[in-house]
């Protein structure tokens, strides 16, 4: 209300003053002039409280100019054009936000759709936000990703210079694996503060692949080339000089049928060694009954345990929770050491399978499930206690060519119990004999996302 007197009063003051000098004067008539009077301060009572009432309904319409605006649209043809304006304006505004939002989303649809790793950086080269394949393939193991020297050094280098910048990095966590980082520097940088990308290709796949090819060759020719030329020269024998001596073609046919079988058994676990290797970077997610794994494994070794006299003893616990895991590469992890175990444990002595819980200091403090063959055999020198896992490393060359051992066993083993994000301990005392321990996590690791 006192706007509107204010108003009234700015409007009226001139005419009202010019009126009164004109009665005081004697040009106009006392009555006259004060009926005049009147009428000037009604008309512009009536003028300020229109134009009050056209400004509160502008202001409406600037609160939601989207609105419909039937029945309060100003009646000043100065004020509805002023309305009309940022009417016509906030369409456009609101097309446009429309627009952008539309163009935002499917830009990070995008973003979230790329099969490799992308992690979008600040200015000190920490990431605001990352893919899903970011965050399925690191998790909460970001920020130390990003403070491998190979990938900083790569980051610092692509802020210095305003150029994609790439290198190629071996990453340890959250598991080892082999990657191309390519850092693109923005400019401009984008409104959310992201100063770069970084494109984080996963190349443990096709480095495994080469590695496997390369390792085979060697691998191959060196440990195939002793049963091939006693094939090649029983072969001679039996076509020459034992061509017609029938004890000797027994005795020769049998070497001849070990050596193939040795050679058979060695291009089975090159090739197993291969597929987990292929794998080792992708967590397993199958839910594995470990303990009736180990039943069925153990009931498949009866006939060589009564060959050799030996007698395995079952430790396995029913109240142990289920592994996250490949229940096919648990079996062979399980045939693998109750397989060295019955092997070298020596005929006649006992193998315990032990199946249960993790206790102790050694295990994560996390769930986890503790696989552990024990035998008694002439047990293993400190020294070689290392190198166990290596490729065809064997204490005892001759021993183990002579059981059959190919020396690829524990590394098989190694490299599963690698994928399942497990732990693999060997204790050992000269003739006392060996254990070897798997820990295995009863469920998947954390991957815990960076805020977005």
């Amino acid at each position: 209300m006192r706007r509107v007197v204010g108003v009234t009063a700015l409007l009226a003051a001139v005419p009202v003053l010019c009126l009164a000098l004109m009665a005081a004067g004697g040009a106009a008539e006392p009555v006259a002039a004060v009926l005049a009077i009147g009428a000037c301060v009604l008309a512009s009572a009536a003028v300020a409280a229109l134009w009050q009432r056209d400004v509160l309904r502008l202001k409406a319409i600037l609160r939601a100019p989207a609105a419909p605006a039937a029945g309060r649209w100003p009646a000043i043809p100065a004020v509805g054009r002023i309305a009309s304006d940022i009417q016509r304006l906030s369409r456009g505004l609101a097309a446009r936000a429309a627009e952008t939002d539309r163009a935002r989303r499917a830009s990070e649809a995008i973003i979230q759709r790329l099969p490799d790793p992308l992690l979008l950086l600040r200015a000190d080269g920490a990431a605001s936000r990352s893919n899903a394949a970011a965050q399925a393939a690191f998790g909460g193991e970001m920020a130390a990703v990003l403070r491998h020297p190979g990938l900083r050094g790569a980051i610092d280098r692509a802020f210095a210079s305003g150029l994609a910048q790439t290198a190629d990095v071996v990453l340890a966590v959250p598991v080892p694996r082999e990657v191309q980082a390519t850092v693109i520097p923005l400019d401009p940088w984008l409104p959310d503060g992201t100063a770069a990308l970084l494109v984080l290709s996963d190349r443990s796949r096709e480095r495994a692949v080469e590695r496997t090819r390369s390792d085979f060759v060697t691998n191959a020719s060196h440990e195939l080339r002793t049963p091939l030329a006693s094939l090649m020269g029983f072969i001679e024998t039996l076509q020459g000089p034992a061509a017609d001596d029938v004890p000797a073609q027994q005795r020769f046919l049998g070497i001849m049928a070990e050596q193939a079988g040795r050679m058979h058994r060695l291009i089975d676990d090159l090739l197993s060694l291969s597929r987990v290797e292929l794998n080792e970077h992708l967590p397993p997610a199958d839910k594995v009954d470990v303990v009736d794994l180990a039943r069925r494994v153990a009931a498949g070794f009866e006939p060589r345990l009564a060959e050799r006299r030996v007698r395995l003893v079952l430790d396995l616990h029913d109240d142990v929770a289920p592994l996250v895991g490949d229940g096919d590469q648990v079996a062979q992890v399980l045939t693998n050491l109750i397989d060295n175990a019955v092997k070298y444990g020596g005929d006649g002595h006992d193998v315990r399978l032990f199946v249960g819980a993790a206790e102790g200091a050694r295990w994560p403090a996390r769930a986890g499930v503790l696989i552990a063959v024990e035998d008694q055999g002439p047990g293993i020198a400190r020294v070689h206690l290392p190198r166990l896992t290596e490729r065809f490393y064997r204490v005892d060359k001759a021993r183990s060519r002579g059981a059959g051992g190919t020396g690829l066993g524990l590394a098989i083993v190694k490299h599963i119990v690698n994928r399942h994000r497990g732990q693999l301990a060997i204790d050992s005392v000269e003739g006392q004999g060996s254990t070897f321990s798997v820990w295995l996590p009863a469920e998947a690791e954390n991957t815990a996302t960076i805020a977005r």
